[in-house]
């Protein structure tokens, strides 16, 4: 509210405003995308593997924040139809709760898609070693640590939002973790070419490659949905907390509802890169479907 109206006020550009409708749409398809997803993994006991385990992990975060935009949307049709106010103490506490599950959504996601990206790292590079490094247990013991520090993190960030000292660590979190993993796909994407021209004069070298092309395309694939669909969220953050006055940050500011929409696009998108490439999870969905029927 406070930023459509700062929008107004110092710039020309009209605030784009995005059905409620297409926000509905989106929650529900990427909750039940990451729900068949949970369903699959908790149903195939050849699934009960750390990767999928990271998988699941991503899923929930996708989930949180659909949820979370679904009863935004809910809470805002309520303040229209009279039944909530905007500033009573009760309407406060609730957005305070929904502040916190978009925080935990966005610092899951955020976590989660590092731990599968450190999971694929050793899969690829120390592929002999990996059911030693990642045992069952200790990708448990990883995830507890992340939630655990999310769950913490958000409830602080809803409550002290208006803290500098609370704002700028978690704007400058999410640029921080994206060239993390940048750089981690970027390593692998060269270490992966570099081993493909070592067995390049192998007779299976023909299999290798297709492997390392294989993989190479599905980290660009990754990377280039992710960044499409969190850069815009996270410039909005930066441009907010450091030139909230200036009228070209608040002309981009005014499409924030199209960055919010990406976010929830990338809920779907996700299950469809993570999982639906998987062959044990497409059976597993095919025999789902096939009992449903």
């Amino acid at each position: 509210e406070n930023i459509s109206d700062l929008s107004l006020n110092i710039t020309d550009c009209t605030q784009v405003v995005v059905p409620e409708e297409v926000f509905f749409t989106i929650a529900a398809a990427g909750i039940l995308e990451n729900l068949l997803v949970l369903l699959a993994v908790v149903r195939n006991k050849n699934l009960h593997l750390p990767m999928y385990f990271f998988i699941c992990s991503l899923a929930v975060s996708d989930m949180l924040g659909s949820l979370y935009k679904t009863l935004e949307n809910i809470f805002i049709i309520l303040c229209k139809m009279g039944y909530l106010t905007r500033r009573g103490d009760f309407e406060k506490k609730l957005d305070d709760a929904m502040d916190s599950m978009f925080i935990l959504s966005l610092l899951g996601s955020i976590f989660s898609l590092l731990a599968i990206a450190a999971d694929r790292y050793i899969t690829i590079f120390y592929a002999l070693r990996y059911h030693n490094i990642m045992t069952l247990r200790r990708a448990l013991f990883i995830l507890a640590i992340i939630w655990t520090f999310c769950a913490g993190s958000s409830i602080a960030i809803a409550l002290f939002s208006h803290e500098v000292a609370t704002v700028i660590p978690f704007t400058i979190l999410f640029p921080l973790m994206m060239f993390f993993i940048l750089c981690l796909y970027v390593h692998m994407f060269l270490l992966a070419r570099s081993h493909a021209k070592k067995i390049a004069s192998l007779p299976t070298s023909t299999a290798h490659q297709r492997t390392n092309m294989k993989g190479a395309i599905t980290l660009t694939v990754f990377l280039g949905v992710f960044l499409c669909c969190w850069a815009p969220f996270v410039l909005h953050i930066l441009l907010a907390r450091f030139c909230p006055h200036n009228p070209y940050c608040a002309c981009y500011m005014s499409v924030f509802h199209v960055n919010g929409t990406l976010i929830m696009c990338n809920a779907i998108i996700n299950p469809m890169i993570f999982a639906f490439r998987s062959p044990e999870l497409r059976n597993t969905f095919k025999k789902m479907f096939h009992c449903a029927r």
